[in-house]
This record gives C-alpha cells, structure tokens and sequence, in this order.
C-alpha cells in the first residue's frame, strides 16, 4: 500500500522527506558551539530542565572548545565510520538554546557552518522564548539560500507540566515561536516527551490533536527518562515512586495510538530516546537502537492495518 508520502511506510519518516527535499540521503552534524539556557543563567531560572543531561546526547566529537569548521569536519569523519557516508550535511546547533545569543555571534556560527562546502543547511535546536523579531529576519534571509529548520522543544502542551519540569516558559509561548517562524517561511521541528509527572495516557494522546493544529514540519518523539547528572537523577533515587515510565511493550502501544492521531503531513523524525548506557538510570529498555525500535512499531503498524493520520480530525478555526 503507497501512503500519502509517497511509500509503504505507515508514518511519514525522515528518510523518505529527505529523499523528497535533497534527492538522496542526509546526515545532520551535532555541533556544541557554547550555549546556554535562560532558565540555566538566572535569567528565568536556574538548574536547566530538570529531566536534562546535554551530554547524554552530544555524540564524542562535540565540545565547544572546537571550532565549528572542526566540529563538521570530524562529524563527518564520525559518520563516515559509522554509517554510509552521506554527500550533503547540515550542521545542526544541538546542546542548549541555540539562538539564545546576540545576532553578531549567531552570524558568526551559523556563517561559519555555511561555509563548508558539504553543508547545505542548519538545523537549530532553541527554546520559543528565544527567538527575538532580529533572529527571526535573519534566518527568514538565510532561508532563501540555505536549509534553515528551527526546532522547538515543545516537550509538553500543558502549562502545569512546563512548570513542573522548569521550562521557564508557557504553551503560548511555543505557539507564537512556531506561528512566527512558519510564517517567515522558516521550516519548523519540535520535540515532545512523554511520561512526564502528571500527565495521564489520555492527555498525552491529546497532545496528537494539539500538536497538528501547529504549523509543524517534523516532530521527535521521546520516552521520558531518568538521566544521569540531570535534576531529576537526584530525585528519582529519593523518590522513585514519584515517576511513571512507561514499560517498553506499553509504549509502543502507546506511541502506535498517537501516530494514528497525528497530522499526516507532518514528519517523524524520532520515535523513542536514546542516550549512551552509562548515562542511562532508567528505564532499561531505552538502551536499544533507535532504528530497531522504529522497526518494530512499523511491523506492528502494519500488522494492525492502520497508519500515521488514520484517526486524525482537523480542528476548523
């Protein structure tokens, strides 16, 4: 059965939007280029949010005493060994709130980025509240030239949770960064985590219908958990009782169940966490590839008959 997106596939994967936009395989270059956090500075907070590590998802070759020429140029080396080597690259601003800096320095990475001759474009990984109306122009320029996708992370669609993980920010926010970026012609990404402290089956599952209403590109999807060095590695070893993970086998139903409701036009890039082992608390079953696990939700998928956007509604404004 050819889907929507133009093959078998029951969700809208990033490998077949890669195809569609470069004609060919892509791989994003993690670059740590020395940002922080308002809500790490004191500006809005302290303590970052409290599920997170950085370093659990830097890959070896990302340190921001580097320069970015020599970031892209052993990410290339790195994946080159680990993987088929790709032909075009875009260097993608990971750690931390990546626009959260004046323009001047922005210019000055993001142009260095540009400049190598393999990459074809920035994926930018920031915060809603960080993206002031300077930000927003310059990369609306750059993306007349360049790839430019800002992602956000959203990580939940309720205020009270947003409190509780101290994001510093509020839904609305999010709602206005991507309603901004979208409407400058800037490609959008976001993150959302699941399992988070509070939130029931049936809220997560609402945040498909939520999410779909947004002006989104792609979407990752995350498994809360427990990471070593974060806020929340202190508390869990007090107060394990305090947390739901999801049990592997539950959360493949889950996920299943929120790909049905979500928009068909919207990218999944990721489907599950994945951290190194050594930084990983809990649980246990996040240890696995990603792309084994995305392999299994796509055989389930397929035994089931159904597909990304099967029970999705859109909501008339």
């Amino acid at each position: 059965m050819k889907y929507p997106w133009g093959d078998d596939n029951p969700y809208y994967s990033y490998s077949t939007y890669s195809k569609r936009i470069f004609g060919g395989r892509i791989q994003k270059l993690s670059i740590k280029a020395g940002f922080t956090c308002p809500n790490r500075d004191g500006t809005k907070g302290i303590g970052g949010c409290y599920y997170c590590n950085n370093d659990a998802f830097n890959p070896s070759y990302c340190r921001s005493d580097k320069s970015i020429t020599q970031q892209i140029e052993e990410g290339i080396a790195f994946h080159a060994w680990r993987y088929r080597r790709a032909t075009k690259y875009l260097a993608y601003f990971q750690a931390f709130s990546n626009t959260y800096a004046p323009l001047s320095h922005l210019q000055k990475l993001y142009g260095e980025a540009l400049s190598h001759p393999a990459v074809v474009g920035l994926v930018i990984s920031t915060r809603p509240d960080c993206l002031p109306e300077e930000t927003l122009i310059y990369l609306s320029q750059l993306s007349k030239e360049y790839f430019i996708q800002v992602e956000i992370g959203i990580e939940s669609c309720y205020d009270a949770t947003l409190s509780r993980i101290n994001r510093g920010h509020s839904f609305d926010d999010t709602i206005k960064a991507l309603d901004n970026l979208s409407m400058r012609g800037i490609m959008t990404g976001a993150h959302l985590i699941f399992g988070l402290p509070g939130e029931t089956i049936e809220m997560m599952l609402n945040e498909a219908q939520i999410v779909s209403q947004l002006p989104l590109t792609s979407i990752k999807l995350h498994q809360l958990q427990i990471i070593e060095g974060s806020v929340w590695a202190t508390e869990y070893r007090l107060r394990s009782e305090s947390f739901r993970l999801f049990e592997r086998n539950e959360y493949v139903d889950f996920i299943i169940k929120f790909i049905e409701r979500l928009r068909p036009e919207i990218v999944v890039e990721r489907l599950s966490a994945e951290a190194p082992p050594r930084f990983v608390i809990a649980p246990d079953w996040g240890l696995e590839r990603a792309d084994a696990f995305q392999q299994d939700i796509r055989e389930k998928m397929l035994s089931l008959q159904t597909y990304q956007g099967k029970l999705f509604k859109f909501n008339e404004k």
